[in-house]
C-alpha cells in the first residue's frame, strides 16, 4: 500500500511539474520573443487582453461550498470564466481586422494571454481570493494549439486555399475549437488526478459532460468574436461579450442557490446530532467518505452529489424513536429494526424535497446489498466503518487499546460480512480510499 501510495505521489507530482513546466517555458519563450519584435497590431492586442483581464477579474473567487469535507478544509469548486476564455480564443483565431489580414503569431498571442491573465489576478489577489495556478496553465497550452492550428494556415495563405472564405472555414474553426476543448479537459481532468488522486477516467468523463454547456457557448462566442472583428472592427468585442457575461451572472446565481441548498441539507441532518441520537460530526464523516469511496467507483458527479446529501441524512429515521440508540449505532441492531429505521427515515427524506434518488438510498440501507442501488451499497458501507471505527472498543476480541487497531479491526469485520451484508467491491474501494495519503486522510483523523 506504502509503495502504490508513494507511486501515485510521484506521478501526480510529475504531472504538475510537467503541465506547469510547459506552460511557463512557453510564457517565457513568448514573452521574450514580444520583447524582441515589439507587438504588432497593439490595438487589437490591447482591446482583447483587457477583455482577457476583466474576465477573469470577474471570475473572482472561487465559492466553497456549504458543506466541508471530512478534513475541514473545502472542496474548491471555481466558477468558470467564460468572458476571458473567449477572449483568448477569439485572439488565437483572429486572421483580419477591420477587414485587413492581421500578422500578429501564435507567440504574441501567448504574450497576451499570459498578460493579461496576470493583470486579472490582481483584484481577486487584493480582495483574497485565491489564486489557481492549473486553470492558468490550462488557458495558455490550449490557446497556444488553436493559434498554432490556425495562425500558420492564415499567414501563408493555405487556410484559404483550403476552404475559401465561406461556410468551411466557420466549420475547420469549430472543429479547432472542439478539439481546443477536448485538450482543455484532458488537461483538467489530468491535474485533478495529480490534485485529489481520484481515478482519472471519471474525472475526464465529468469534464467532456461540461463540454456541452458553458463550453459550447465559449467557443462559439470565440469564433463570432474573431469572425465579427474582422469585419466590424474592435467595437464589435464589448457587444460579443455580453451574451457570457449573463452566461456567468446566472451561473453565479445557480451556484449561490446550490450552497443553500447544501447548507440546508447538512443543517437538517445535524438534527440528529442536536437531539442526542447520534455523534457530533458522524453525519458528515459518513458524507466525505461515501463521496471518495463513490469517486474510486467511477461515479460521476450528479450520482455523486445524490451519494452525499443521502449520506448526510442516513440517520434521520432515528428521529422517529422513542429511546436512542446507543451512540446512534444502527449496524449491530437486528435486521428488523434497521430495516424499520430506514423505512421511516426514507420517509422524513422524501418530505424534504430533495431528489427521490435520495430518499431510495436511505430506504434501501439494511436490504442485502445484492438487492441495493450502488450508492446505499457505499453508504451502509462506510456508516458500519464509522460506527466501528470510532467505538470506545473495538471488540471483544479486537486490540482496542492499540493506536490504529480500530481502523484496522472494522475493515476486517467488514470484509467477513461481506457475504451477505456489504458489497465487496465497495469494502475494497474503502480500503483503498482510507490507504491513499489523500484520500484517505481525514475520515477518521478528524474524530480523534
Amino acid at each position: 500500500m506504502r509503495g502504490a501510495a508513494e507511486g501515485e505521489r510521484r506521478t501526480g507530482a510529475l504531472t504538475v511539474a510537467a503541465v506547469y513546466g510547459a506552460a511557463g517555458a512557453l510564457a517565457v519563450v513568448a514573452l521574450g520573443w514580444t520583447e524582441w519584435h515589439g507587438v504588432r497590431e497593439p490595438e487589437a492586442a490591447l482591446a482583447f487582453g483587457v477583455l482577457i483581464a476583466v474576465g477573469e477579474a470577474i471570475r473572482c473567487a472561487d465559492v466553497p461550498p456549504a458543506l466541508p469535507r471530512a478534513s475541514g478544509e473545502h472542496e474548491q469548486r471555481g466558477e468558470p470564466a467564460p468572458v476571458a476564455a473567449a477572449g483568448a480564443l477569439g485572439y488565437a483565431l483572429l486572421g483580419h481586422l477591420d477587414g485587413q489580414p492581421t500578422t500578429h503569431g501564435v507567440l504574441q498571442v501567448v504574450t497576451v494571454v499570459v498578460a493579461a491573465s496576470l493583470a486579472g489576478m490582481v483584484p481577486r489577489l487584493a480582495l483574497g481570493c485565491p489564486a489557481d495556478p492549473g486553470h492558468t496553465a490550462r488557458r495558455v497550452l490550449t490557446v497556444a494549439f488553436a493559434a498554432t492550428c490556425f495562425q500558420p494556415l492564415h499567414h501563408t495563405g493555405r487556410l484559404t486555399s483550403w476552404f475559401g472564405q465561406g461556410a468551411a472555414t466557420v466549420g475547420y474553426l469549430l472543429a479547432l475549437l472542439a478539439l481546443t476543448a477536448l485538450c482543455d479537459a484532458v488537461l483538467a481532468a489530468a491535474l485533478a488526478r495529480a490534485r485529489t488522486g481520484w481515478p482519472y477516467v471519471p474525472l475526464l468523463r465529468d469534464e467532456l459532460w461540461a463540454l456541452p454547456g458553458v463550453g459550447s457557448a465559449i467557443c462559439a462566442t470565440g469564433v463570432v468574436m474573431a469572425l465579427g472583428v474582422a469585419v466590424a472592427g474592435l467595437g464589435a468585442l464589448p457587444v460579443l461579450s455580453v451574451p457570457l457575461l449573463l452566461i456567468q451572472y446566472a451561473f453565479r446565481r445557480y451556484a449561490g442557490i446550490r450552497a443553500t441548498y447544501r447548507q440546508t441539507i447538512a443543517s437538517l441532518a445535524r438534527s440528529t446530532e442536536i437531539a442526542g441520537y447520534t455523534p457530533a460530526g458522524h453525519a458528515r464523516t459518513v458524507a466525505g467518505l461515501s463521496r471518495a469511496v463513490g469517486r474510486e467507483l467511477g461515479l460521476s458527479e450528479p450520482a455523486l452529489t445524490v451519494l452525499e446529501y443521502a449520506a448526510l441524512m442516513h440517520d434521520i429515521g432515528q428521529l422517529s424513536l422513542v429511546d436512542p440508540v446507543p451512540a446512534g449505532a444502527t449496524e449491530p441492531l437486528p435486521g428488523a429494526e434497521q430495516r424499520r429505521i430506514a423505512l421511516l427515515g426514507g420517509a422524513v427524506v422524501r418530505q424534504t424535497g430533495v431528489p427521490a434518488e435520495v430518499a431510495v438510498i436511505v430506504e434501501r440501507q439494511a436490504d442485502p446489498y445484492r438487492d441495493q442501488p450502488l450508492t446505499a451499497r457505499i453508504v451502509r458501507a462506510v456508516n458500519a466503518y464509522t460506527e466501528l471505527a470510532t467505538a470506545p472498543a473495538a471488540g471483544p476480541d479486537g486490540p482496542a487499546g492499540t493506536a490504529g487497531a480500530a481502523p484496522l479491526h472494522a475493515l476486517e469485520r467488514l470484509r467477513l460480512a461481506t457475504a451477505r451484508d456489504f458489497d465487496p467491491a465497495v469494502v475494497e474501494a474503502l480500503a483503498t480510499v482510507l490507504s491513499s495519503p489523500v484520500r484517505g486522510r481525514s475520515p477518521l483523523r478528524t474524530r480523534g
